[in-house]
């Protein structure tokens, strides 16, 4: 752990992400260090990093629950500046973490801070909620973005998200029967979450590429 990141990777990659965690879970979650090894098996400098309630979680026996996301979106900002990306960064995260994320890129991206925002399975509304939407900023959203989304996530089906007003900025990676850690039903489907993560990763590289002009 470098300060309060987990970093993998080469330091010398030509991109880096950065990802906060979910709701519910820490950064070195199951699926965090799942996604995580297939973005830098793709050649990504990965860091990872929690947000206070989380990290406190970690001495304490009671489990504080996280708070609005709003009153996170400080929180990502000073991780941004902590980590001090000398290249390219693409900022993002797992579920909450990446709608965070997305509160605050296009203030970054007018900074020159971040050139994109990945979305690992974005929350666009509490499950058995869909009318309780959390996509009004992204209509207008300027920074480049790839949301990474199985089809039934209870956060946002492949249905439910058709009908969102969604900027053009936004790209939508589907993966087939995924749930909202990306995992499909191997026996009904016959993906694989290996394969699904690869799949994410290979699209994250190749959308980076176009984004950032680096390989």
């Amino acid at each position: 752990m470098d300060q309060d990141f987990l970093i993998d990777g080469p330091a010398g990659a030509a991109v880096t992400i950065l990802l906060a965690h979910g709701a519910g879970a820490p950064m070195d979650s199951t699926s965090m260090i799942a996604a995580t090894a297939a973005l830098v098996a793709a050649g990504f400098r990965v860091a990872r990093f929690e947000f206070g309630y989380m990290a406190a979680r970690r001495s304490s026996d009671t489990r504080k629950p996280p708070p609005k996301a709003e009153k996170l979106i400080p929180e990502y900002m000073a991780a941004v500046a902590r980590l001090g990306a000398s290249g390219p960064l693409i900022i993002g995260g797992k579920s909450m973490g990446s709608r965070v994320a997305s509160m605050v890129a296009d203030d970054l991206l007018s900074r020159g801070a971040i050139t994109g925002l990945l979305c690992l399975g974005y929350p666009f509304h509490p499950p058995s909620k869909p009318e309780n939407l959390r996509t009004q900023h992204l209509a207008e959203l300027k920074t480049p973005t790839l949301i990474c989304q199985g089809t039934r996530d209870e956060f946002g089906t492949r249905e439910e998200v058709a009908g969102y007003a969604l900027s053009g900025n936004i790209r939508i990676l589907w993966l087939e029967d995924g749930d909202h850690d990306l995992k499909p039903r191997k026996t009904l489907s016959g993906f694989s979450t290996a394969g699904h993560l690869q799949t994410m990763a290979e699209t994250v590289k190749d959308w980076s590429v176009e984004i950032t002009g680096t390989v």
